[in-house]
């Protein structure tokens, strides 16, 4: 019996925030995955190594988290006063399935630099030295993100003394700029930041009871919580929730009634073929409580814990993108972020989660009774970690 031999694609591995993934240039890809369907995701799907009943990804450059089982395809924009078209795939793990459904904030700050680094950009409009504005058309969710990338002698400056907790060693800072990120994804939730009109709902979630909910668009469609009303205090780390299959039944479960109340999905069973979003976090007070790096945070350092759940499982540290759903729903007073975070008028949060704390911004604004939000903004870093070509046998397509 013959078999195809392995073809091999430029990619490069990036770490993206506190996540990692595989980009590509778009005109890189073979021909049949040039173009959005099945051929596309099975070849991101052999890449990443999914499915993977084992759950570990051990055939493919997946990491086994949802943080880390990622990919990236840019292109040249078409569009006008953008540099970039950016499309991000988050692939499952254990089934044969990529959600397109939504954006990665974390992966975001990479963009920029791979985009500068792969030739994507116009070379007139960049430094040599000083800060790259990179325009990104974010596909997934049709919003643009500002990329500012740091440069030295003509090339994008990776290294530096930015520290962003949930990643071990320190990078140099890129800052990006989340413009009107209210409303984003397909359209199906109700076109406003709050699908349901109100900025507190309750709830109804079969075996848990009615909970207070504040479901938003910002960023990526959210579902806050209060942590107390589920048995939560919002200090607990990954191994809290993940090793508890009730618990994570239990937020699956939120998930998907949220899914269905934002107008998401038509049905609750739906929601298993839409994993990416909505996400569902919990909030609570500032409280003390050590991160799982062993740093202490306090109280005082913070303006409220946060913790929030991606593909199933608690994130380790905070999606980029339901960071600023945080930032968004903490400058609207009367939401449940809000809330937590004492009330009141506020620009900025400062937020705990599992590994420390991050700060997000937001301007938002009340127009004719209706809430808006016109940027978000929040720093990251990102750098190279591999370069070369990705192998996958030549029937991934087939």
């Amino acid at each position: 019996m013959s078999h195809l031999p392995q073809i091999r694609i430029p990619a490069t591995y990036m770490r993206g925030g506190t996540s990692k993934g595989v980009f590509f240039r778009l005109q890189d890809l073979p021909e049949a995955a040039q173009v959005p369907g099945p051929a596309r995701d099975a070849l991101l799907l052999r890449v990443i190594g999914s499915p993977d009943p084992y759950g570990k990804q051990i055939d493919g450059m997946g990491g086994a988290t949802s943080s880390t089982s990622k990919t990236v395809i840019l292109s040249k924009s078409s569009r006008p006063d953008h540099d970039v078209d950016y499309l991000f795939g988050q692939v499952s793990i254990d089934t044969a399935f990529v959600d397109w459904s939504g954006n990665c904030g974390n992966l975001s700050a990479a963009v920029g630099s791979f985009a500068i680094s792969a030739g994507l950009i116009d070379p007139d409009r960049l430094p040599r030295d000083g800060m790259a504005r990179v325009r990104v058309w974010q596909a997934n969710i049709g919003k643009t993100i500002i990329a500012h990338v740091p440069m030295t002698d003509g090339a994008v400056q990776e290294t530096g003394d930015f520290e962003l907790d949930g990643v071990t060693f320190p990078a140099a800072e890129v800052q990006l700029e989340f413009l009107d990120p209210a409303d984003e994804g397909d359209g199906e939730g109700g076109g406003s930041m709050f699908p349901t009109g109100n900025l507190v709902d309750h709830l109804e979630v079969p075996g848990v009871g009615t909970l207070e909910a504040t479901m938003i668009n910002a960023g990526i469609p959210t579902v806050f919580v209060n942590a107390a009303a589920i048995g939560y205090t919002g200090t607990e780390l990954q191994d809290a929730i993940n090793g508890d299959a009730d618990a994570l039944r239990m937020f699956e479960t939120i998930r998907a009634y949220g899914a269905l109340r934002m107008g998401l999905i038509k049905d609750v069973a739906e929601a298993a073929t839409r994993q990416h979003t909505p996400k569902v976090a919990f909030v609570a007070p500032p409280a003390d409580y050590v991160s799982s790096s062993g740093k202490a945070v306090t109280a005082g350092d913070i303006d409220l814990c946060v913790r929030a759940l991606s593909m199933g499982k608690l994130h380790h540290a905070m999606m980029g993108t339901a960071a600023v759903a945080i930032g968004t729903a903490a400058a609207i007073p009367g939401t449940l972020v809000n809330l937590a975070a004492g009330g009141g008028e506020r620009t900025a949060v400062r937020f705990g989660h599992p590994s420390g704390t991050l700060r997000v911004g937001a301007e938002a604004l009340q127009v004719n009774g209706d809430w808006t939000v016109t940027k978000a903004i929040m720093s990251r870093s990102a750098r190279v970690l591999m370069e070369g070509w990705v192998r996958v046998p030549g029937d991934a397509l087939l």
